[in-house]
């Protein structure tokens, strides 16, 4: 069903900024960006729209079409504070909507603007971030939830942290789950093998896949493989790049002499990743904070237990699924691990189906249609 043409007749113009979309290694709000343009594009042909970018639109991104065009322009130094709002202003094509899949809108916009928040970190914990990045993040944050007409975020939980942090009507607030690859798998074995021996992978291993950061929890999850270290014959990898205040998880490793136990093998690409995660004997998320947490439903779509922390909005992603730990608790977060690895097959064959189950709720034709069902009820408040 067209979704559009079910909630709203007339016909809109509709802007976007593509910029979060169109990068090569997409985590996070990128990957977000893009998968809710994509389908955008493939669920409504109603509706006409302009992408707004800074450079020229990656291959992967949706062709141009009748009713779908990219407008490239800069200068790309402050784009959103001057080269976006100077063009909404001036261009001969007027739009009606405008809308940002990340935090920051147009600094000024003639047309109502919509804006979107994947969690709110740097609120709680402003001093795991850099103080230039920091003070960009909220300011530039800052006037855009109060400029715009309708926020657009992933989770309950982080429904709930804009309400506490801007004091927000939750009337003013959609949220919309993400969803996340549906992987097919080719040579299962054979890119496993190689994959393992690249990386001198010995036996069974866990895998926490995402960027390396205070707020990944990745301290406490090395003292937790430690105390299970002489019990289980098993590797821990942290996959994933190099964020801030990454120095203290290497410095841990060597100071427990867990070098060959505790792998780093880096950014991974999109290709290998289903290929790592399916390999894995149990996959791991202890994060303090996540917004949503679409590996723990990549991983439980590939057949793989998933442990995560209790916190944040974890639990609406994983449900019954997933074995729970507390993130500040070591003790906590090794028995999680202790429980999956003792499973005997007919309950890790219960869990492996509960989570396959779980993840059918998800989807980024769901999220595209909550977006797109945000961006009509807006317009039709102000016509």
């Amino acid at each position: 069903m067209n979704i559009s043409k079910a909630c709203y007749s007339h016909k809109l113009v509709i802007g976007i900024d593509g910029n979060e979309a169109n990068q090569q290694n997409r985590v996070g709000v990128g990957q977000f960006a893009y998968n809710v343009i994509d389908q955008l594009e493939k669920i409504d042909r109603n509706n006409s729209y302009t992408i707004y970018l800074k450079d020229k639109p990656l291959s992967d991104l949706p062709k141009e079409r009748s009713g779908w065009k990219y407008l490239v322009f800069g200068p790309s130094k402050l784009w959103t504070q001057l080269a976006l709002p100077f063009k909404l202003f001036t261009q001969k094509e007027k739009i009606d909507i405008f809308y940002s899949p990340s935090h920051y809108a147009p600094r000024f916009s003639p047309v109502p603007t919509i804006i979107s928040i994947m969690d709110l970190w740097h609120h709680r914990h402003p001093e795991q971030f850099n103080k230039k990045d920091l003070y960009q993040l909220t300011k530039w944050e800052s006037y855009s939830v109060k400029q715009a007409s309708h926020i657009i975020t992933i989770s309950e939980f982080t429904k709930r942290e804009i309400i506490k942090f801007y004091g927000l009507s939750e009337k003013k607030i959609t949220v919309a789950y993400p969803g996340f690859e549906r992987f097919n798998l080719k040579d299962n074995e054979g890119v496993i093998k190689e994959i393992r021996e690249r990386w001198k992978i010995e036996g069974d291993y866990l895998l926490y896949l995402g960027t390396l950061q205070p707020k990944k929890n990745l301290v406490r999850l090395i003292e937790a493989f430690n105390i299970l270290n002489t019990k289980y014959k098993i590797q821990l990898l942290i996959a994933g790049k190099k964020g801030w205040l990454y120095e203290k998880i290497f410095e841990l490793v060597k100071e427990m002499r867990l070098e060959e136990k505790v792998i780093f093998p880096g950014f991974i690409s999109e290709e290998e990743k289903p290929y790592l995660i399916a390999g894995a004997k149990a996959f791991i998320l202890p994060s303090f904070y996540e917004g949503f947490g679409i590996p723990v439903l990549e991983a439980m779509s590939l057949g793989v237990p998933v442990i995560a922390s209790k916190e944040g909005s974890l639990p609406e992603a994983g449900g019954k699924a997933v074995t729970y730990c507390d993130p500040y608790s070591v003790e906590s977060m090794s028995e999680a691990i202790r429980k999956v690895l003792d499973l005997n097959e007919k309950q890790r064959d219960e869990i492996i189906g509960e989570g396959k189950r779980r993840v059918e709720k998800f989807s980024w034709e769901k999220c595209a249609q909550k977006v797109l069902m945000a961006i009509e009820g807006q317009k039709r408040k102000h016509v």
